[in-house]
């Protein structure tokens, strides 16, 4: 009886470590619950519409397209698809703990089978009572230094990569069932999480050859032990074969997984598992997105694994104080990189430090900076990116986007020409040319953009609701309110007056529109007609208090108040850059320094005149000058730091 107690006790004490462990990865994982979407997720997850209804649910085992809203992209993954969408359900939307949520569960579960299918393997080897507790402690050493490992964090952090953790925990699940049950191998019941883990993700396809392996070495035969393990793989290895053929007739053709050449990527393969086979003792290269190159040689590659070898020998000599330690320092790395998948910002930034000469790396920081109104760090980072991928169609509509975003609307235009020469048949290049046309006032080109992007890629909804907006709201006062503003700060006057005539036909008491007609006369210096439209902007409505000032200010310049104060040529000068007067304004500012030789605003306005001209040399000159007479002066600084931001990335 007292045995009994002891082995009940016993088992009760290693499945309370075991939740223990389980509570332990939970803790270092705590911080990463809330970390956003990133990189992938764009197109798989929050672009894509198929995820927001629960009744598509069918649809994902039928129709692969459900899978993204790019078509490369789309391939059959519908356990991965059907999943998200339930995790929209959970959360009303796109609230980022739910779909970290689920993929969590479920890698606590492949925990908890692997730490099964151990104990099974070890029980093989050594199956005498006296070994049994040190059977479950190797067993949950093993799990731990896999779930605390940091390079797992990756793969837990990326929502639309949890095809790779369903993936693993069928294939786990799978031998667990097999190993610990072997009543119901006949039925054949491990291979259900097989099943489903394959069409979660293409990596499954082991399972046969690592059942295969545990029979040949684990289960019991004295003879023919080869044969036997054959017989035992061959229904995993029939399911996995009609599984994959399966797949691959309901992957759409336009799929592409990679853009390097088969021959390549199968060379640049076992360096890659080298590199991967080192991180998993020293985890060294974590970064979201890497810049190693492909190999195009064998030399090449066998170079490489030399010297990578050479490297693992060289860290040899580093010695773990105890398996505990080294558990501490893996979950403390996993905390961190859990932070580092916090934000877009922080994701890119990491993997910008770590991979600098990686172009989509440095492209999608340019983004994060570009979010948040940070134009001269994004135009870097675009520049930088410029170097390592020229010929990349995505980052050449960024570029469109900042340089429009920046109101350089020739710069913008020829970047979304040129993104739509290197990939004529992708519907992004023409949504976001369409839909800056369509902000710019071009109605009839954004128009025709956008009908090329709906019908490239009809699954795009944003692309579908602008075509709509734009055709049915193009006659609208606002719309043409507002692009009129857009084409002044383009510097396009004569457009910016056209769209405003437009706004005036719909509705005639628009004062708005005569404000931008009057703001545009003014840039062009014609300043009886912008005094006469401001006058019918302020009949129209008299508190229109920009109109008022517009009034006051090209008054002045048809019948100019004499003596001015410093102030007056300062407010002046701020009016003509404003207007698009460049070399006014840089006049009105040195009027202002006769009356006050240590005006610091008054070199600031001068350095942003000559930034407005693209002078870069005497902007830097001017704002330095600013400077050193208010220290404190933050507009100058940034005007500063533009202007030598511009110098470094224009052609010598």
């Amino acid at each position: 009886m007292a045995e009994n107690s002891g082995s009940t006790l016993s088992r009760l004490t290693h499945r309370l470590l075991l939740v223990a462990l389980l509570a332990v990865v939970t803790a270092t994982y705590a911080n990463h619950f809330h970390n956003g979407f990133h990189f992938d997720d764009a197109h798989a997850v929050v672009d894509n519409p198929s995820v927001r209804s629960l009744t598509n649910l069918p649809r994902f085992f039928s129709d692969a397209t459900t899978f993204s809203v790019l078509p490369a992209n789309r391939t059959y993954r519908p356990f991965v698809s059907a999943s998200l969408a339930l995790d929209y359900a959970l959360g009303r939307g796109y609230v980022p703990f739910w779909f970290h949520f689920s993929t969590f569960i479920v890698f606590l579960l492949q925990l908890t089978g692997m730490y099964l299918f151990y104990v099974a393997v070890l029980r093989r080897i050594r199956p005498a009572a006296e070994y049994e507790t040190g059977n479950r402690i190797a067993s949950l050493l093993a799990v731990a230094w896999y779930g605390l490992h940091p390079a797992i964090a990756e793969t837990v952090n990326y929502i639309i990569q949890r095809g790779d953790v369903f993936s693993t925990a069928g294939v786990v699940a799978a031998l667990a069932l097999y190993a610990r049950f072997p009543r119901i191998r006949r039925r054949g019941l491990y291979l259900l999480p097989f099943a489903i883990g394959l069409l979660s993700k293409p990596p499954a396809v082991v399972f046969p050859f690592l059942l295969w392996l545990y029979v040949a070495f684990f289960e019991p035969a004295r003879e023919r032990r080869l044969y036997r393990s054959f017989l035992a793989a061959l229904p995993s290895l029939a399911v996995c074969i009609v599984l994959l053929i399966f797949e691959s007739l309901m992957t759409p053709k336009s799929y592409a997984p990679s853009i390097l050449s088969a021959a390549d990527y199968r060379m640049t393969q076992p360096f890659v598992l080298l590199r991967y086979f080192g991180s998993l003792f020293l985890p060294l290269h974590l970064n979201v997105d890497t810049d190693l190159t492909a190999f195009h040689t064998f030399n090449a590659a066998f170079e490489s694994q030399l010297q990578r070898m050479s490297q693992l020998q060289a860290t040899r000599h580093v010695a773990f104080a105890g398996v505990l330690v080294l558990l501490a320092a893996y979950a403390f790395g996993t905390y961190q990189r859990n932070r580092v998948w916090r934000t877009d910002e922080s994701l890119w930034k990491d993997d910008v430090a770590k991979s600098p000469h990686n172009g989509r790396g440095l492209m999608n920081y340019g983004l994060t900076q570009m979010a948040k109104g940070a134009y001269p760090e994004a135009l870097d980072s675009f520049q930088r990116a410029l170097l390592y991928t020229p010929d990349y169609s995505t980052l050449e509509i960024n570029l469109g986007v900042l340089y429009g975003v920046m109101f350089q609307a020739k710069e913008a235009a020829q970047h979304f020409q040129r993104a739509i020469q290197l990939a004529p048949g992708s519907d992004e290049s023409h949504y976001f040319y369409g839909r800056w046309l369509y902000q710019s006032g071009d109605l009839p080109s954004a128009v025709r953009e956008l009908e090329t992007a709906t019908r490239l890629n009809p699954s795009r909804q944003a692309a579908q609701s602008l075509l709509t907006v734009a055709q049915a709201t193009g006659n609208t006062v606002n719309y043409w309110v507002d692009a009129s503003l857009y084409q002044y700060r383009s510097g396009n006057y004569a457009a910016c007056i056209a769209d405003a005539q437009k706004a005036l036909d719909i509705q005639p008491n628009t004062a708005p529109a005569y404000n931008n007609i009057g703001a545009a006369y003014a840039a062009l210096q014609q300043w009886d007609l912008a005094i006469q439209n401001e006058r019918e902007a302020l009949r129209i409505d008299p508190s229109f208090a920009v109109a008022k000032n517009n009034l006051e200010a090209y008054t002045r310049q048809v019948a100019p108040s004499s003596p001015k104060t410093a102030e007056d040529w300062l407010n002046l000068s701020l009016h003509d850059n404003q207007a698009g007067l460049f070399q006014k304004s840089i006049q009105d500012a040195r009027e202002a320094l006769k009356l006050r030789p240590d005006y610091a605003e008054a070199y600031n306005n001068i350095a942003a005149g000559y930034e407005g001209l693209h002078d870069w040399d005497r902007a830097i000159e001017a704002a330095q000058k600013a400077v050193s007479l208010k220290p404190d002066f933050q507009l100058a600084k940034n005007n500063l730091a533009w202007a030598q931001q511009q110098r470094s990335v224009q052609p010598r």
